[in-house]
């Protein structure tokens, strides 16, 4: 028997990370006056974004509300879903929702963070969860971790359904698999609006099988002479477990470097989610104690990314081990939008580094996102009344919107939004219904939204032309010029050899100090100014560029 939910007036849904990007998922569902929140992910950064670690959502819309908040639900482990939690309980109190492996990954996230008395709530995919006005069931999907779910609040108007990552593997590995009939049931039900992810909507077909993975990564270990690395994800656990399963096979030891993939493994090997082989891993100090071809090195990225270490370890300067003559990488990971060129790059250091690498021309590795006849199959089960694809670039979303126009779904019903963007509900029916406060937080080193786009441009600025500093130091009494001026270039010219550039920039600045002190023009900002703008104008008519200029005026 289904429990009695109150009836809802109106439902508002909107994203606030996650649409028009790879990352940052963060989507909201108000029904009336209750807010809930699913997935809370963070984005690595893109090239312009000189320096930042990490980005999240800007949440200043849920702190502001915090007493609607009835929870927040993490579908699945990976960072791009989960990674801002301990930034977002720092600031809400509020309970949070997930299984098993995604509660475990987040406690350690908490941990780091040093986030203590969260409400962390661990959930069955069978659960229900009864709400005021909602009632909170959950479907498994296949993804590239385990434990992955979707989400379905079930409400007067019908079913708001969220499917996070998913793939449809009909021969999928270990003992992952889908809930295709509670699916179905959730769409003969009615579903209202789908929130479907966007991946990997412009690729044609099928994602592939995890099960011709596992064959393909034991025949590449078991054949090759010398040592195998496998660079992967660190929370791709069902690439893990073949990789442990095709060592054991092959007579070979597993050494793990990584600190991100020490801990995944840790916590999933301690909740039962990975099972290591005994004997099967050593140290990574006692390499040297085995032939090259007993050894599997298994390994990731600070950030649990596979190609940083494999790029240190082309290059020679892992402090671990690094890639020699005869080695076989396996790349078991696809490359992230926007990561195409240092992707291409590592490669390349590879080849040079006389590594035999496996990448492409073997399948060594398939997506955790499902292809375009996975996308449709999931849209034919839910037949929703209303679509907005999600989690995926504007491009991605586009082509999710061709695909449910395939199936029967019309342009009317579909809606493209960006972050902010707020679809509204009432009767079952759909409209636009205005906008919310959004945007990013950076992450730099300790600090959290220190860094803002001023910062970010003077960073582009100085990676693009450099700077110039010009010190001189006045003589309070006298309203002389005592030292200077001097200019320093950094970044923008080599001074030895634009000696005379530089003796007329500071002959100018001389005149200008002279001229304002004359005047009786004796504010530092004015003089400042002054200089920064007509040095600003002589560098660029000589050079062509534009460096940062910092005036610096002592007094003595």
């Amino acid at each position: 028997m289904k429990s009695k939910i109150k009836p809802v007036e109106k439902i508002r849904i909107f994203a606030l990370g996650g649409v028009g990007e790879i990352g940052k998922n963060m989507y909201v569902v108000e029904l009336d006056e209750d807010i809930f929140v699913i997935d809370a992910g963070v984005m690595f950064p893109e090239d312009e974004m000189l320096g930042i670690d990490k980005v999240i959502p800007d949440i200043t819309y849920l702190i502001e509300r915090q007493h609607r908040i009835q929870a927040i639900f993490l579908t699945h482990g990976h960072e791009e879903h989960m990674g801002a939690i301990a930034y977002v309980l720092k600031q809400l109190s509020v309970p949070v929702y997930g299984t098993k492996l995604t509660i475990g990954l987040a406690e350690a996230l908490l941990k780091e963070q040093g986030v203590s008395g969260a409400k962390l709530n661990e959930v069955h995919p069978d659960a229900e969860l009864v709400f005021d006005k909602a009632r909170v069931t959950f479907f498994r999907t296949i993804h590239s971790i385990p434990d992955s779910i979707g989400i379905s609040l079930h409400t007067s108007q019908g079913a708001i359904v969220y499917t996070s990552d998913f793939k449809f593997d009909q021969t999928p590995y270990g003992n992952n698999r889908t809930d295709l009939g509670k699916m179905a049931q959730i769409g003969e039900e009615g579903v209202l609006c789908l929130l479907s992810d966007s991946t990997n909507a412009e690729r044609p077909g099928y994602s592939g099988s995890d099960t011709v993975v596992a064959y393909e990564i034991a025949d590449v270990i078991s054949h090759a002479k010398g040592r195998v690395f496998v660079a992967c994800y660190a929370s791709n656990i069902t690439r893990i477990q073949q990789v442990l399963y095709a060592a054991r096979q092959s007579g070979r030891k597993v050494a793990v470097i990584g600190k991100t993939l020490h801990k995944v493994m840790d916590i999933a090997v301690r909740l039962g989610y990975l099972h290591v082989p005994d004997k099967v891993t050593i140290s990574a100090h006692d390499l040297d104690r085995y032939h090259d071809r007993e050894l599997v090195i298994l390994t990731t990225g600070g950030h649990g990314e596979p190609m940083s270490a494999l790029w240190r370890m082309a290059r020679q300067t892992n402090k671990q081990v690094n890639i020699k003559e005869g080695d076989t990488v396996i790349v078991a990971a696809s490359v992230m939008p926007g990561y195409e060129l240092g992707f291409a790059k590592t490669i390349d250091a590879l080849y040079r580094a006389g590594a035999n690498v496996i990448y492409r021309d073997r399948q060594v590795h398939v997506s955790g996102h499902g292809c375009q006849e996975e996308l449709k199959l999931m849209l034919n089960l839910m037949k929703p009344k209303y679509f907005i694809p999600v989690h995926g670039e504007y491009r991605m979303q586009k082509a999710h919107a061709r695909l449910a126009k395939a199936v029967g779904i019309s342009e009317e019903r579909t809606f493209l939004i960006d972050k902010g963007e707020v679809i509204e509900f009432r009767g079952g029916a759909a409209r636009p219904g205005g906008k919310v406060a959004y945007g990013n937080i950076l992450i730099d080193g300790l600090g959290i939204g220190d860094v803002g786009n001023i910062v970010l441009r003077d960073r582009r600025l100085l990676s693009q032309d450099g700077i110039l500093i010009a010190v001189v130091t006045l003589n309070k009494a006298t309203k002389t010029i005592a030292a200077g001026p001097e200019i320093i270039s950094r970044g923008f010219v080599y001074m030895r050899e634009s000696e005379t550039l530089l003796e007329e920039a500071e002959k100018m600045v001389a005149a200008i100090i002279e001229r304002c002190l004359e005047s009786y023009m004796l504010e530092w900002s004015s003089l400042k100014a002054n200089i920064r703008e007509a040095l600003s104008q002589f560098l660029f008519e000589k050079t062509k560029r534009r460096p940062m200029i910092l005036p610096i005026i002592m007094e003595v």
